[in-house]
């Protein structure tokens, strides 16, 4: 996804997010496409409401785009993993345990 790009000043960028919903009852769709300008990536999730609950669409929406955008964030986290690795980058080393076990 990322080029490298040599010795240039900070900049800042824009990245643009459009999320789209939609609602046939009882489900709700959440639809977010991500331009960074060189990459477009695209998540989708749904919501579907219980049949016994009372309907509050802005809960559906809410679940549904939450979803799509833990969907996003991990599409870019695995992006990143994939650059990095194509840079030749070695291996990360799992974490050290926050405590020994007791023997």
């Amino acid at each position: 996804m990322t080029r490298p790009v040599g010795n240039r000043p900070p900049t800042a960028k824009e990245w643009r997010l459009n999320l789209y919903l939609s609602e046939h009852d009882p489900d709700t769709t959440a639809r977010i496409v991500l331009d960074t300008g060189d990459n477009v990536l695209e998540t989708c999730a749904e919501a579907r409401r219980n049949p016994y609950d009372r309907e509050v669409p802005e809960i559906g929406d809410e679940l549904a785009a939450g979803r799509a955008l833990i969907a996003l964030g991990r599409e870019l986290l695995r992006a990143a993993n994939g650059d990095i690795e194509a840079m030749g980058a070695p291996e990360a080393t799992p974490p050290a345990p926050l405590w020994s076990s007791r023997e």
